[in-house]
């Protein structure tokens, strides 16, 4: 009810603005037509002088201007209002969604109070956030920084390794966002209740720059600033968008017990690697998970006895039969590998894990790929932690701990590989219907990528997170010059990348200086016992 007497006084405005705007119009035209001694009384400019009727002209297409703008702007909340009316009469019909429900404490009751209560509740945010007032914070790591923005540009200080400092915002949520509050800070300016007729109207191009930040159980804080009347004056607006409170969308119940993983491995040479991975994989997958089938897509002949013996020691000792062994002949293909690998599984759909040689997970890891697809609907783009050169990192170490120790998650010993797209959950259905990879991509690189943007232009949802349980094992990577230039320079960034952090490879450069001025130290302590 609240709403609609809200949208009635919105449309009420409306007809009122129309009025006043006809009766200005007729004002102005008689004062066109009043003889010039009136208009000399009235203090207005003569019709026949340098601002006669030009003059009046240039007001009203000024004062007409504004007007439309306002209008255009509560036409376009009007349309909001209805939808949102719209919306709220469903959910209550439905009786889907109560703010008592969300975990607020709110009591159920009629429409008007429940509304009544939501703004309310949203109007709590505002408070409680960091808006009119600072707070107390612990440490200096504690504060939320702003990013801040001009029409064109994003300068952000997350920044990971994919995105840049200064950058066009990609992501159209992102984008869209920030249009809009540039949009409201606009139709607020040039609203009448902000100023005279005689102000001029504000556009974007008035728009000078913006920071905002994000509080995230509270809200998004924007202050936008903007061109002012005179050559040192600004407009400065503060919004804010709060966060509703928590709806309740679905519970349901998951039984994974008989949800079969097939780990694809396509793989060339690297027989000592290979051993590497399947201690691993014997420990994960065949002693603790006990649901999973292992293809792997060999290209050659050369080492291709030894691979298959250590797939067949394991079969042995381990008692595994649910594997498959595929040979193919000519160069190294990755997407063909996975490709061939994928397509040649005969039995119901199965979930692929597409994995390479050099890749640690755990028996964790295989529930969270599980969790995150579903045919028909999910795949699953992990982000692996990318593991740095142990020989960099524990270089001042007596020597390099076993691989299970040198797993953890720091800033020192590795970093998210969020620019890799190589490892991934998906259904084979999902797979076949999708296209596969591009099998004209040859060599290293470039067909993860390719994959994972069909995924995007798709109507399925991808699941991209950091995962604690997925490790890149540290490896030298050559760059062959058969790469195409692309190719090649992916492949550089990636070894450059892969070697230690930058504090690390700052300590290499500069071990000269080092090493001297511990000299200079251990002379200076000798000089003092003698």
């Amino acid at each position: 009810m609240m709403v609609r007497r809200g949208l009635l006084a919105w449309v009420s405005r409306v007809v009122l603005l129309l009025v006043l705007l006809c009766c200005a119009v007729s004002i102005l035209y008689m004062l066109a037509c009043t003889p010039k001694g009136d208009e000399e009384q009235l203090g207005l400019p003569r019709a026949n002088g340098p601002t006669g009727k030009e003059g009046y002209q240039a007001a009203l297409q000024d004062w007409e201007e504004q007007h439309r703008n306002y209008i255009s702007s509560l036409k376009r909340q009007i349309a909001q209002l209805k939808e949102e009316l719209q919306e709220r009469s469903e959910r209550l019909k439905n009786a889907q969604y109560h703010p008592s429900d969300a975990g607020l404490g709110l009591e159920q009751g009629p429409p008007e109070k429940t509304q009544a209560d939501l703004l309310a509740f949203l109007h709590s945010q505002v408070d409680k956030a960091e808006v009119h007032a600072g707070v107390k914070l612990a440490t200096e790591y504690a504060a939320v920084p702003f990013d801040s923005f001009t029409l064109q540009k994003v300068y952000q200080l997350e920044t990971g390794l994919t995105r840049h400092p200064e950058e066009k915002p990609v992501r159209k949520d992102k984008r869209d966002e920030l249009v809009e509050a540039i949009e409201s800070a606009l139709e607020t300016l040039n609203g009448p209740a902000e100023g005279s007729p005689n102000q001029r109207p504000y556009s974007a191009s008035d728009f000078i720059e913006g920071i905002y930040r994000t509080e995230r159980d509270k809200g998004t804080l924007y202050e936008l600033t903007f061109k002012g009347e005179q050559k040192h004056e600004f407009r400065r607006l503060v919004l804010f968008r709060p966060f509703g409170p928590i709806m309740k969308v679905k519970q349901e119940k998951l039984n994974m017990a008989n949800t079969l993983i097939n780990v694809i491995v396509p793989l060339a040479k690297r027989a000592d690697k290979f051993r590497q991975f399947m201690q691993n994989f014997r420990e994960m997958c065949i002693q603790q998970d006990g649901r999973i089938h292992l293809t792997v897509v060999y290209f050659g002949k050369e080492e291709m006895n030894e691979v298959k013996g250590i797939l067949e020691n394991t079969s042995k000792a381990a008692n595994f039969r649910n594997f498959t062994f595929i040979q193919l002949n000519g160069e190294f293909s990755r997407g063909k590998g996975l490709d061939v690998g994928a397509r040649f599984w005969k039995g119901s759909n199965v979930l692929l894990f597409f994995c390479d040689v050099d890749i640690y997970f755990t028996s964790e890891f295989l529930n969270t790929c599980r969790l995150n697809t579903q045919p028909g609907k999910k795949v699953f783009y992990p982000v692996l932690f990318s593991q740095y050169n142990p020989g960099i990192i524990y270089g001042h170490h007596d020597a390099v701990p076993p691989l299970e120790q040198q797993l953890v998650i720091k800033k020192e010993t590795g970093f998210w590989r969020d620019f890799g797209f190589g490892m991934t959950c998906q259904y084979r259905s999902d797979f076949i219907n999708i296209g596969g990879f591009d099998l004209d991509i040859k060599g290293w690189g470039g067909e993860d990528v390719h994959l994972y943007r069909k995924y995007l232009h798709s109507n399925l949802i991808v699941v991209r997170t950091p995962v604690r349980g997925l490790f890149h094992l540290w490896h030298e990577k050559h760059c062959v010059d058969e790469l195409t230039p692309e190719q090649y320079k992916m492949c550089m960034q990636s070894k450059a990348m892969n070697e230690a952090s930058h504090g690390q490879l700052g300590m290499l450069v500069f071990r000269h200086e080092i090493e001297a001025h511990l000299r200079k130290q251990k002379q200076k302590t000798s000089s003092k016992k003698t």
